[in-house]
């Protein structure tokens, strides 16, 4: 007997910040017969009128509307909530409108979809209203372009797990080291660790190396310090933000051990 996800049916899913914006929300979202619109919301942009308009039109429309506090101005927290609404909706049809929100968002919306299988949409319009306290900041869309598709390379889970590890037991007293890595990528069957069963420890310190630590360095997300003869291990504030923005790739508990 095939499981109740077999009978589940596929839904359109729209993903768009909510920036001081009407039509280029709306007119996408009925023309696409949107099921679910996450509306990513951010508590510095005051909510108008016209907002409260666009809920009630959806919703006549028989749109679900779920809203996400968000930092709109901060381009990996952007990125971050994309791409975790995103791996919540496996197996459906998700857009991501990149143009309803701040230029930052914009940003944030454009790489999440780079990072993931959602499709960017950006939505033209033929005129450009203000102020935006009492009008959108544009009206008349014209058409949604659908972006090209320029995939992004982003850490795998295994890197992203090591990275999440590192953030939350590097602290004043103790920095971990890379023993500390590979029995935490054991106790947690770590695939980089798991799948090729290696035979000693200088195999596990290898395979710690090309597969986690020297990606992480190259991409700036680790940095790495000899103190004697043991490598102690820490983020830089680019693998912070990257661990922010594919915390997706995380169990749903925290599994720093």
């Amino acid at each position: 007997m095939q499981g109740s996800d077999s009978l589940r049916s596929v839904e359109e899913v729209h993903i768009a910040p909510l920036g001081y914006e009407y039509d280029r929300i709306g007119d996408p979202v009925v023309e696409y017969g949107v099921d679910t619109l996450h509306l990513l919301t951010d508590s510095e942009l005051e909510t108008t009128a016209y907002h409260e308009r666009l809920e009630q039109e959806l919703t006549d429309h028989g749109v679900v509307l779920e809203y996400h506090e968000t930092d709109l101005d901060d381009v990996y927290d952007v990125l971050g909530r994309i791409t975790t609404l995103i791996d919540g909706h496996q197996g459906d049809i998700v857009r991501v409108n990149v143009s309803s929100g701040p230029k930052l968002a914009t940003v944030g919306a454009a790489l999440a979809c780079m990072a993931t299988d959602a499709s960017g949409y950006h939505v033209r319009t033929a005129e450009h209203l203000h102020p935006v306290a009492e009008t959108p900041q544009t009206g008349e869309t014209i058409m949604a372009e659908q972006l090209p598709s320029y995939p992004l390379e982003t850490p795998t889970t295994d890197q992203v797990r090591i990275l999440n590890y590192v953030d939350e037991h590097d602290t004043a007293a103790h920095t971990p080291n890379k023993s500390e890595l590979i029995d935490f990528a054991e106790r947690e069957g770590l695939a980089f660790i798991s799948d090729s069963n290696p035979a000693n420890d200088k195999a596990k310190f290898a395979l710690l190396n090309n597969r986690i630590v020297e990606p992480l360095l190259e991409d700036g997300y680790v940095s790495v310090e000899s103190v004697g003869r043991t490598k102690r291990i820490s983020l830089t504030e680019t693998g912070g933000n990257a661990l922010r923005a594919f915390r997706h790739k995380l169990p749903a508990e925290s599994d720093g051990g």
